[in-house]
């Protein structure tokens, strides 16, 4: 074919033309040669000379389909409403085809006539043409478009009607033709896709409309019906059913954009207008626990606007009171710890399998239980145990005892500790009170294991960060030193060809990192058995140290000592101060109390209790029994007898005392006044001035990692910090304060 332009019979090309128009519209039969000799006439058409037929092509083909698309119109109405869908469909389908196949064989008239004259894309959007304005078409779109004013147009209600019966008939278990339905449904939006802006504007306007207004109706009804019928689970069950299936027949039937609407008329009519009364049923559920129900309820609520607000808040209220009842009765008991973690596990696990691990119910669980666990007694000024407590079940599992834990169980245990310290409210008092066990396991080597002693603190630093893990870091790292220090002992020692004559070893700890209360500290005499030892270290120590001082805290020390007095031998650990009150019987088998005195130089009170915990152990007798005083006399029991050989008598003087539980709390009162000026000072140094109640909220803020700060407490480390000249009011006003630089 040659593509030179040349001199064209309109009327005779189009002639031909139109015979194939005819079979291509209706998808009949057009041979290969007879579609590429139309392809031809077309271009021909656009490029003949001296005037191309662009335009009169245009226009007799845009008057073939609309005389083509009335003649099916005729044939839709004329079978009567019994058939029109099926009729339409038919019709639409081939129609809709062909009109693709017309757009392949007017593609040159597209490209080169038509494509010239429309506005782009950047014209319709940002440029001075409306929307609507009047231009061509490419043969597709006109095809559409003309089965849109022409077919669709004047029979448009009647097929919404249709097909909203037909719908009707899908919801009441009746067998309709999907195809049928989908077709005629989706031509309302094929036949306008092409459009820049609001293709869907037709298939909103005609039929979603009132497709949703009759969803809603229907549903409205059907939701009064099964509410009067049904108990509260089966309406749950039925509405989700509801819901699927409606969900299901959108994917048959409609257009995807629709689907999210129909879902959302459905809950709005099923859910949300009835929501009081699913609100009602909520405690009832929670209380009993009814898996099922709520994962319904859930499923149901969680789309509705502040729909769980109610659910989320009943779920909170009952873990607090399973909580309450869990672990009240358990308050002075470290095992209130696995009490509260059962109730913890117990719910996590419900909320992960009803609630799919919501986060507004994860915020419940912790709100449930930082309220049990920081719970206080109305009536009583008395601290929450709950940090003290924690801080003894982990000692519990760190410590020496003769039930063994294997590492994962106890590697569990202390996951679990670090769950209950996360909702600690004062996590320094914890800290406090673990600090001081910590010490104790360190000093008298009680600890199970060194590897879960740092794995735990690990977790502590990554729940607080590391300014709470300080001092236990540095206490760790005392111990090690001291190793070395008693290495460099003995080298110092055979150094000097000395011998001490007993085995000896040192703890060297720094003043700062220890929670040993140095004031409360008890002299006494030292044995002449342990004084030679005692100076060769002081001047082994101030050698390799000049300026540090050592100070002696004999009342944590610890001997072993060997009983050659008896049938058989015993060894006995036990404490320096009980040795001391042992050694004087090496001369006398009888003394009385004022002879021990003056022997160790105990003061009354601390040697009555070394006394008592001898007696009690059966190593030491008083007259008739009774309890250790000043007027006493102490007799050895030479008939002392013990199934083991090698035993510890230690356990009474390393009990936590009423007196230590009040001083750590005390410790912790001032420590909490320390950190508030810091913090306040901190504040003023960067802002320079603040008003009284933001600084007061900046505080809080900053102290919540540790404790929660009382305001009375903040307005008096203020006070104290406007007394030393840190800060000071704003002159004129009475809420703001400035920093004094």
């Amino acid at each position: 074919m040659s593509l030179k332009p040349r001199r064209v019979d309109f009327d005779a090309t189009w002639k031909l033309l139109r015979e194939t128009l005819e079979g291509v519209i209706t998808c009949g039969s057009v041979q290969r040669v007879t579609w590429n000799d139309r392809f031809s006439d077309v271009y021909k058409l656009c490029t003949a000379v001296p005037e191309p037929h662009g335009d009169s092509l245009y226009t007799s083909t845009k008057e073939f389909l609309e005389d083509h698309v009335r003649n099916l119109h005729k044939d839709i109405v004329a079978s009567g409403e019994d058939h029109m869908l099926e009729m339409y469909h038919k019709h639409w389908e081939r129609f809709n085809t062909g009109a693709g196949y017309l757009n392949q064989l007017y593609g040159y008239l597209n490209n080169t006539y038509i494509k010239k004259q429309k506005y782009s894309e950047a014209d319709m959007n940002y440029g001075v043409f409306p929307v609507d304005a009047d231009c061509l078409l490419e043969i597709g779109e006109l095809a559409k478009d003309t089965w849109k004013n022409l077919m669709i147009d004047p029979i448009k209600n009647k097929l919404v009607i249709l097909i909203l019966s037909e719908i009707a008939k899908d919801r009441n278990g009746y067998d309709v033709n999907q195809t049928v339905i989908h077709s005629v449904v989706t031509s309302f939006v094929d036949v306008s896709e092409y459009k820049k802006k609001l293709p869907l504007e037709l298939y909103q306007e005609v039929f979603e409309i009132q497709f949703l207004k009759e969803t809603g109706d229907y549903y409205r009804h059907e939701a009064a019906r099964l509410k009067a019928d049904c108990s509260c689970s089966e309406y749950l069950e039925k509405v989700i059913q509801r819901l699927d299936n409606e969900n299901f027949r959108s994917r048959k039937f409609l257009h995807s954009t629709s689907y999210a609407k129909v879902t959302h008329e459905v809950q709005s009519r099923m859910v949300a207008d009835i929501i009081d009364f699913l609100h009602g049923e909520c405690k009832d559920m929670v209380v009993q626990e009814r898996r099922k129900d709520l994962t319904n309820l859930y499923i149901l609520l969680k789309p509705i606007h502040k729909g769980l607000e109610v659910l989320v808040r009943e779920v909170e209220g009952h873990i607090k009171q399973q909580g309450m009842e869990s672990v009240l009765s358990l308050k002075n008991d470290p095992s209130f710890v696995e009490a509260m973690l059962k109730v913890y596990y117990k719910f996590k696990e419900l909320i992960a399998d009803v609630f799919n691990n919501d986060q507004a119910f994860t915020g419940a669980l912790d709100k449930a239980c930082s309220a049990v666990i920081n719970h206080k007694a109305t009536n009583t000024r008395a601290p929450n145990r709950s940090p003290e407590l924690l801080a003894k079940y982990c000692d519990s599992l760190l410590k020496k005892s003769t039930k063994g834990i294997g590492d994962a169980e106890l590697d569990e245990k202390l996951n679990g500790s670090i769950i209950i310290f996360k909702y600690l409210d004062d996590k320094d008092v914890f800290q406090r009170f673990y600090s001081r066990m910590l010490a104790k396991r360190l000093i008298y080597s009680q600890s199970a294991s060194m590897d879960a002693e740092e794995s735990m603190i690990t977790r502590l630093k990554q729940a607080c960060g590391y300014e709470f893990t300080n001092k236990l870091h540095r206490m760790f790292t005392d111990v090690s030193v001291s190793a070395d220090h008693v290495n460099n002992f003995t080298t110092y020692l055979r150094s000097k060809n000395e011998s001490l004559g007993i085995n000896f070893n040192i703890l060297v700890f720094q003043a700062g990192a220890w929670p040993i209360n140095q004031p409360n500290n008890i002299t006494f005499n030292i044995p002449m058995e342990l004084e030679k030892s005692v100076q060769l270290f002081e001047e082994f120590y101030s050698k390799k140290f000049s300026g540090r001082k050592l100070t002696w805290m004999q009342s944590l020390s610890n001997v072993e000592l060997k009983l050659c007095y008896l049938k058989k031998s015993y060894i006995v650990t036990m404490s320096t101060f009980q040795m001391a009150t042992l050694l004087p019987f090496e001369s006398s088998d009888s003394l009385q109390f004022s002879d021990i005195r003056t022997s160790t130089g105990l003061p009354d009170r601390e040697l009555c209790k070394q006394l008592q915990t001898l007696v009690d152990t059966k190593m030491l007798t008083t007259e008739d029994e009774k309890p250790v005083n000043e007027t006493s006399v102490i007799t050895l029991n030479l008939a002392y007898n013990n199934k083991r050989t090698k035993f510890k008598i230690m356990a009474a003087i390393q009990k936590e005392t009423p007196q230590e539980v009040e001083s750590t709390h005390a410790a912790v009162d001032e420590d909490r006044k320390l950190y508030l000026q810091a913090a306040i000072v901190r504040i003023m140094k960067a802002r320079k001035t603040v008003k009284h109640n933001n600084l007061i909220q900046e505080v809080i803020s900053q102290s919540r990692s540790r404790f929660t700060p009382s305001i009375s407490m903040i307005k008096k480390s203020i006070e104290t910090l406007i007394e030393k000249a840190y800060l000071e009011r704003v002159f004129g006003t009475t809420d703001e304060y400035s920093y004094i630089a």
